[in-house]
């Protein structure tokens, strides 16, 4: 029974990695954002849920997420924390050099 829970979740995480690279390419189709030559801006992702901030950015920008919380947990189940802080800001042009700072807290914690 056991093994068949590890299936389980082994399935689970791979459909949830299937659909994250589904939406980037249509997001990327749609928006140009998959462009190399063409400029790309920050979304604003304050208040949202931080897997929006991994299926809206393109999968080359680099991106460092940090618990704000004061309590530096690791950040594990990106369906569980919410984005309270974001450097650049939102509308700031993006290039390969950038790298996207985000705080987030746990759901249901106050933002600091």
């Amino acid at each position: 029974m056991r093994r068949a829970a590890v299936v389980g979740a082994g399935a689970l995480l791979a459909l949830a990695a299937v659909a994250a690279t589904s939406a980037e390419e249509t997001s990327e189709a749609g928006t140009g954002a998959g462009d190399d030559a063409g400029e790309r801006t920050v979304p604003d992702f304050l208040g949202l849920g931080l897997w929006r901030v991994f299926t809206r950015l393109d999968r080359r920008t680099r991106l460092d997420v940090h618990d704000v919380s004061g309590r530096d947990r690791r950040v594990l189940w990106p369906s569980r924390w919410q984005v309270c802080t974001q450097y650049p800001a939102a509308g700031t042009d993006l290039d390969r050099r950038t790298t996207v700072m985000i705080g987030v807290v746990r759901r249901g914690v106050e933002t600091p």
